[in-house]
């Protein structure tokens, strides 16, 4: 097949989940089609990185649209100059008339078989009319995540913030998950999300994946002291929110009945929120130069998130690690888990403590846990999840390749 993958944002380095997610399934895709993938960027022009991705992703375009990258009150002030605008402002931030250009001209040559938008934000300047096959994927619902942010916000102002993008969120995404030929999901949970507003044929599930290469345990480490970690990156709000609501409503009950026990934040850019918990038991790294290790130097790996979407790659990567896993319901959403096998489910602060103590105390329950997480992490490596995007990629072409023009809305 011809593939035109496009992404808003620079995908290396690969750190983020979605960049992990986008990064090993292109890799996969370019062994076995004709790929190209168009990623556009703001900010300054990047030699360096434009270089590194033709060498990771031969045939690649790279567009820096030399859009302003804002920040703190900068940030802002764009933000309320947008405030009337009807498309959310995760959204219309990536909009680019020059990406517009680009992909009307690609569509009207109709060099392709079929286009891949990465993520939602990239559907900003796709063409109103689709008349090539058209895949959104569909990370995340990313209203639900908004929606959540609504939910868990305790300040008035940020509230009523959340509030205002969720409606603007659901609208556009409705739209635009109704104008796509298909889209894929990540979870039945985001799939049943979005079935809501189009028929269930047009939406598909590809789970995730881990690098089973990359992530392994080690069977020469040392006996792993009381470590808990949590991995993430540390400047995206749910991972905020997640630490702050363990280390202050969940840390302290396990401190006291496991004194030596150390907690890890581990993730780039820590935000100011984050950063302030470091203290004599906790540890607030920053980036690091390789996850593995930390993770391989764990007791136990925690996930106390209570906003999100799509799936957390990391409970696979320690999983595959060989780690016992603690996570919230939200934070192990649409992957193929198991409460009380693979892993221990807890939504309160109060049995989420007692779940990583008793972890912590019970080294024969904890090797049945981490046994159990890497027999199911050893299910899910890229490859495999590759080849099924691609196969949803060719019953896409094969549907539309003698009517390819806009795709009606679902009446309700």
């Amino acid at each position: 097949m011809r593939i035109l993958w496009v992404k808003a944002d620079k995908l290396l380095p690969v750190e983020n989940g979605g960049n992990i997610r986008t990064y090993h399934i292109l890799r996969y895709l370019a062994s076995r089609h004709m790929l190209t993938f168009y990623s556009y960027y703001g900010g300054e022009p990047d030699q360096a990185y434009e270089r590194e991705l033709q060498q990771r992703l031969p045939g690649s375009v790279a567009f820096c649209t030399g859009k302003r990258e804002l920040s703190g009150v900068s940030r802002g002030l764009d933000y309320l100059a947008h405030l009337n605008s009807q498309p959310p402002y995760a959204v219309s931030r990536f909009a680019s008339f020059q990406v517009q250009d680009q992909l009307r001209a690609w569509f009207r040559e109709q060099r392709f078989d079929v286009a891949v938008c990465d993520f939602l934000d990239a559907a900003v300047n796709f063409p109103g009319r689709l008349n090539i096959p058209c895949v959104l994927f569909q990370h995340n619902v990313e209203s639900e995540i908004w929606r959540r942010h609504v939910a868990t916000a305790g300040n008035p102002l940020r509230k009523m913030m959340y509030g205002m993008e969720f409606s603007k969120m659901q609208r556009y995404e409705q739209i635009e998950v109704r104008k796509f030929h298909h889209v894929i999901a990540v979870s039945e949970s985001d799939r049943a999300l979005m079935t809501q507003w189009v028929d269930g044929d047009r939406v598909t599930v590809v789970p995730t994946g881990v690098d089973l290469a990359e992530y392994r345990p080690d069977p020469a480490a040392p006996e792993a002291g009381p470590v808990v970690t949590f991995v993430g990156a540390m400047d995206w709000e749910p991972n905020v929110d997640g630490v702050e609501y363990f280390a202050a409503e969940i840390w302290p009950a396990i401190q006291v009945e496991v004194p030596e026990a150390r907690l890890r934040i581990v993730g780039r850019n820590p935000d100011r929120r984050v950063k302030k918990w470091a203290s004599q038991s906790i540890e607030v790294t920053g980036r690091v130069p390789s996850v593995v290790e930390y993770l391989q130097q764990s007791a136990v790996v925690i996930v106390p998130l209570r906003i999100g979407g799509g799936t957390r790659l990391k409970i696979y990567e320690a999983m595959a690690t060989a780690k016992a896993v603690v996570s919230t319901t939200v934070g192990a959403e649409g992957l193929d888990v198991h409460h009380g096998r693979d892993i221990i489910l807890a939504d309160d602060a109060r049995s989420f403590a007692q779940a990583v103590i008793m972890l912590l105390h019970d080294r024969e329950l904890r090797r049945r846990y981490e046994n159990a997480a890497a027999d199911t992490a050893a299910r899910s490596d890229w490859p495999a999840i590759g080849d099924r995007f691609s196969e949803v990629l060719r019953s896409v072409v094969a549907k539309k390749s003698l009517s390819v023009g806009a795709v009606p809305a679902r009446t309700a």
